[in-house]
């Protein structure tokens, strides 16, 4: 998430009421998580097993919880809870703003879209040319949709993150001011939730093809031409490549890739990052071919068995 306008370090640290170490006029451009951090932006850790991984990261401006040595060209900003100050500046540059409409005055939509009744079009949306939104979709604030994009009824984009910081009195929730991304030529089923990102965009590329009662988590990038079938759920921070397909009911953990034109069987589940250019199967999924010689080999175990039995 980039801010309007570039920000000076000391400006950030009174808005949170933090320290800082750096010069006070040291530049902050934005806010994003580890994983989409660049030059100029803010990344919160407050875990010592994190904490090389965000002063080595691409962020310029560290929100932490120590006093550290700050790496050349960077700039801390001391907090005695990173978590609940990166929440302030979410809330400070991204406030939650009513729907006054069902479609919002904001919003804008092109040539020969069609809007069903019963949509609802947040606070600025942007709608391309010649799209269909049928009856009872939500897009929350900031989504952007592309051309010649179909979305079915009851499917939701932009609803928050599930992410949450386990505390003794509850789980503390990250507050989501990302957006949800959706280009030309996608076509989106009935009843799917779309995720926004917490400070980044969840992304659906051009000419994927998406099937009803699918899930894609916060920040999740769906390549160009992917297939998604029914009930697939896709956790945050999730990568897929151009062309791949995941058939009915797969299940994918968060932080993975799965390369370009990989295929994955039903009912598989998925726990680390697959290589594209192959089919796959089973949970935890593995080479399909694979699979399958397990699987029959399991078979063989009663009757290996009644086979030692019979030679005692």
């Amino acid at each position: 998430m980039k801010f309007p306008q570039a920000h000076t370090l000391k400006q950030i640290a009174t808005i949170i009421s933090s320290e800082f170490i750096g010069s006070p006029d040291f530049q902050v451009l934005g806010m994003n998580e580890i994983h989409v951090v660049t030059p100029g932006d803010i990344v919160f850790v407050d875990h010592p097993k994190y904490y090389d991984k965000a002063l080595e990261s691409p962020a310029t401006v560290i929100l932490i919880n120590k006093k550290v040595d700050c790496p050349e060209g960077k700039a801390l900003l001391i907090s005695d809870d990173p978590f609940r100050d990166f929440n302030m500046l979410t809330t400070y540059f991204k406030p939650f703003q009513k729907a006054t409409s069902i479609i919002s005055e904001t919003s804008k939509i092109g040539k020969n879209t069609v809007i069903q009744p019963g949509a609802f079009i947040g606070n600025d949306v942007v709608i391309g040319d010649n799209c269909v939104i049928h009856a009872n979709v939500s897009l929350y604030d900031g989504t952007v949709i592309g051309n010649n994009v179909t979305i079915h009824s009851g499917t939701v984009l932009g609803a928050d993150a599930f992410y949450y910081k386990n505390r003794p009195e509850g789980f503390d929730k990250l507050i989501s001011g990302g957006r949800v991304v959706v280009e030309d030529h996608v076509d989106l089923g009935s009843l799917c939730t779309i995720d926004r990102g917490v400070t980044g965009d969840t992304t659906i590329k051009s000419g994927t093809k998406i099937d009803n009662q699918v899930h894609i988590g916060h920040d999740t990038v769906i390549g160009k031409k992917c297939l998604i079938a029914s009930q697939v759920g896709i956790a945050g921070c999730v990568v897929l490549e151009d062309e791949v397909t995941l058939w009915g009911q797969v299940g994918v953990t968060s932080g993975i890739t799965i390369g370009t034109k990989a295929v994955v069987s039903a009912q598989s589940g998925i726990s680390k990052s697959l290589e594209g250019h192959k089919s796959y199967f089973g949970t935890p999924a593995d080479d399909f071919r694979k699979k399958y010689k397990e699987i029959a080999a399991i078979r063989q175990i009663p009757e290996i068995i009644e086979k030692l039995k019979n030679n005692e």
